[in-house]
């Protein structure tokens, strides 16, 4: 019986590989890299049933390239959201077990001229505007050193920013957003934006299109509000920031 070729090394397929390689999963993958989503969501985009994306969803967490949070609007739906930190590290393992030459970094390669790209508009929203869009405003401004054009708001905009969100970016952050006051997004809707990000469940199945219907993401993050404490909050910024580390190489910014 043929049993094929044996590495010499006697090398395992890499996890990432048997799992990503699926044509399902790696369209899982690609449109969670995009945005949290919930099944019912991924049955849409997907046109698969429940079960079969249920099966793939949990193949994906066990290998730790998953999680999920139930939605704080509807606690019977989770959303999932992908690890990115972690998919890139694996993939660039999988590199280095194919050849110790690919641990090296890549070369730039030069670039034709380009007429240099307007800074991006970028609008966050929630429900009251004074915690988790304020947060993602502030840093998204403060990480892009002002390339990017970001506002926030919400759709029952609170009277003033919450204290603990004010002071995890004075003292986490250096970033003094004591100014600023909540914003309807209704005030928003006849302006147009490059992207438009929801980082609560209940704003985010809420929104109406505003002009030119540019593309959306959610980032299904809990409102650190609902226990008070400064590690909460401390928790929501610390993931704000990972996700717009995420989001900045996906944005075409202008040179500094």
């Amino acid at each position: 019986m043929y049993v094929g070729p044996v590495s010499r090394h006697g090398a395992e397929l890499p996890a990432l590989l048997r799992i990503a390689c699926d044509p399902l999963r790696w369209q899982l993958l690609t449109e969670l890299a995009a945005s949290d989503l919930r099944v019912r969501d991924l049955m849409a985009v997907t046109g698969q049933p429940q079960n079969l994306l249920s099966y793939h969803l949990r193949v994906l967490r066990e290998g730790g390239f998953l999680s999920s949070t139930r939605s704080s609007h509807d606690a019977r739906e989770s959303y999932y959201h992908l690890d990115l930190d972690r998919f890139a590290d694996q993939l660039a393992a999988v590199g280095a077990a194919l050849h110790p030459a690919l641990q090296r970094p890549t070369m730039p390669t030069a670039r034709a001229e380009r007429p240099a790209p307007k800074a991006p508009r970028v609008l966050f929203i929630c429900t009251g505007n004074s915690a988790r869009s304020p947060i993602a405003e502030a840093l998204l401004q403060e990480r892009s050193h002002g390339r990017v054009t970001t506002m926030s708001a919400g759709s029952r905009p609170k009277r003033e920013l919450h204290p603990a969100a004010v002071r995890v970016l004075q003292d986490e952050y250096a970033i003094d957003v004591r100014g600023r006051r909540p914003q309807p997004w209704a005030a928003m809707l006849d302006r147009r934006f490059d992207y438009v990000i929801s980082l609560c469940d209940k704003a985010r199945e809420a929104w109406t299109e505003c002009a030119g219907r540019p593309p959306r993401a959610h980032w299904s993050i809990p409102d650190p509000a609902a226990s008070g404490d400064h590690a909460a909050f401390l928790r929501t910024a610390r993931e704000i920031d990972t996700r717009i580390g995420h989001l900045l190489p996906s944005l075409a910014l202008p040179p500094q």
